[in-house]
């Protein structure tokens, strides 16, 4: 399915497929980054591509996630949804639990499944972590982790055209 999404976007504007790609909760920057280096775009491009589209959720999910999931909970599947994504979250978020902000950076820095900026909301939410310091803590750990992803996709790409 996001194949689908992706080559529909990508053949109607490449800009667009890749902040849309930065912007889902699945890829984030870590498919946006190396997806804009292989349609041929600059890695500060491609860069900012993906963070911007990183960052698009952010601030609804730190300010809609908890009302949302009050608001709905009493229908058994979003209670049961909720339930499932707080309890994977706490397991995984263990660094944000005991370093708090710090944790947060961290946590949405490592660009490993699991990690990144949706989960990092969830995580604020969760261990009620207050816009102030989430907001920010999200915002370096998404910058700290396309520069890993940035880093990571010039080195393949050097490796793939044998220039290292």
């Amino acid at each position: 399915m996001l194949d689908q999404i992706t080559n529909s976007l990508v053949s109607f504007n490449k800009e667009a497929a890749v902040i849309a790609l930065g912007a889902l909760p699945v890829s984030e920057l870590r498919g946006a980054i190396p997806l804009a280096m292989a349609m041929g775009f600059s890695p500060l491009k491609a860069y900012i591509l993906a963070f911007t589209g990183n960052i698009l959720p952010v601030i609804p999910l730190l300010f809609l996630l908890q009302p949302v999931a009050s608001r709905f909970r009493h229908i058994k599947w979003v209670g049961k949804f909720f339930d499932w994504l707080y309890e994977r979250t706490r397991k995984k978020a263990s660094l944000v639990e005991k370093f708090e902000v710090v944790g947060l950076i961290l946590f949405v820095a490592i660009p490993l499944p699991i990690t990144g900026a949706w989960t990092g909301c969830v995580a604020a939410t969760l261990f009620k972590i207050r816009f102030r310091y989430a907001f920010p803590a999200i915002l370096a750990g998404i910058v700290i982790a396309g520069l890993i992803v940035l880093g990571l996709s010039i080195a393949g790409k050097g490796m793939l055209s044998g220039n290292y």
